[in-house]
């Protein structure tokens, strides 16, 4: 009996420790975005009292270190909305560069997933040597970063004429083999059975396609399109290279680029860039989660 208790109290002692560090780690991690936030709302003389020494550092030609310790306030002494004010309504540069990741962000995410479900359906259905190399260099391509293939898409799309244009981002970004890869594994999964019954009912190959295959991945698509939508909005290095007009650069682009020592108004576009990211999230959350952990109506 005492071995029995003592036992249990140390069961309750590892979880209770584990969910101390889970805990701390949470708060670790979401420090930085709620810091993000309380300080879009301090009033520029409040960010020049906590920040100044990094805006003295920032404005020199040489990189020096820091003299003077930052103090980092989570709650401001003044709410102040001139920041907001700034980035919304005085200089529509920063609307016009959120409408343009939008523009960017939002084709690449509906197209990639659309022909990432017809082509892993293909993958997933028919097997055979072919199929099965072609596969493999869709996992090679995944598996590279992206700034290898950046010089070949520069080339290709100097070739096609669309160098400096949105269509030099949108068209590599549609065919990227990372919707595929994770969308065919999750296809493999769903019992053959399903496909078969749908054959002897009559039904034809892409009627198996929209009416079982579909609702059966749904999840996993949504978690997916998630993914890409992230991955996508927080992208620099494309743009950059494959586009000379500025005008035409997303959010994510010019925030990198934003002066250091306008503090304030970097942290306020910064709230505005991550609140369409947060909505995703927020709304795909349950999708997510169920995308990894149920595959084709099959527990996994």
């Amino acid at each position: 009996m005492k071995q029995l208790f003592t036992r249990k109290a140390r069961q309750h002692f590892l979880t209770g420790l584990l969910f101390v560090l889970a805990l701390l780690a949470a708060l670790l991690f979401i420090m930085p975005t709620v810091l993000t936030i309380t300080n879009s709302f301090m009033t520029e003389k409040e960010i020049t009292a906590n920040y100044g020494a990094m805006i003295d550092n920032a404005s020199n030609d040489k990189k020096t270190y820091i003299s003077k310790e930052l103090n980092l306030k989570f709650i401001p002494d003044k709410v102040s909305f001139t920041q907001y004010i700034t980035v919304l309504l005085k200089s529509p540069e920063y609307l016009l560069k959120f409408w343009n990741s939008v523009i960017l962000v939002v084709p690449i995410t509906i197209f990639q997933i659309l022909l990432a479900a017809f082509t892993a359906y293909g993958f997933s259905r028919y097997r055979g040597r072919v199929r099965e190399i072609i596969f493999f260099s869709y996992i090679i391509l995944m598996l590279m970063p992206y700034q290898v293939t950046l010089v070949p898409n520069y080339l290709v799309s100097d070739w096609l004429g669309i160098l400096n244009t949105r269509w030099a981002i949108i068209l590599p970004g549609i065919f990227s083999p990372f919707s595929v890869y994770l969308l065919t594994k999750v296809m493999r999964r769903i019992p053959k059975a399903y496909y078969e019954a749908a054959r002897l009912d009559g039904a034809n190959e892409f009627q198996i396609f929209w009416h079982i295959c579909l609702p059966l991945t749904r999840s996993a698509m949504l978690s997916v399109g998630l993914l890409v939508f992230i991955d996508y909005w927080n992208m620099v290095e494309q743009p950059l290279v494959l586009m000379k007009d500025q005008e035409k650069y997303p959010l994510s682009v010019l925030l990198s680029q934003i002066n250091s020592g306008d503090v304030g108004l970097a942290f306020a576009v910064a709230v505005v860039y991550m609140i369409p990211a947060l909505l995703m999230f927020l709304y795909g959350e349950e999708f997510l989660v169920e995308g990894i952990t149920y595959s084709g109506g099959v527990k996994g």
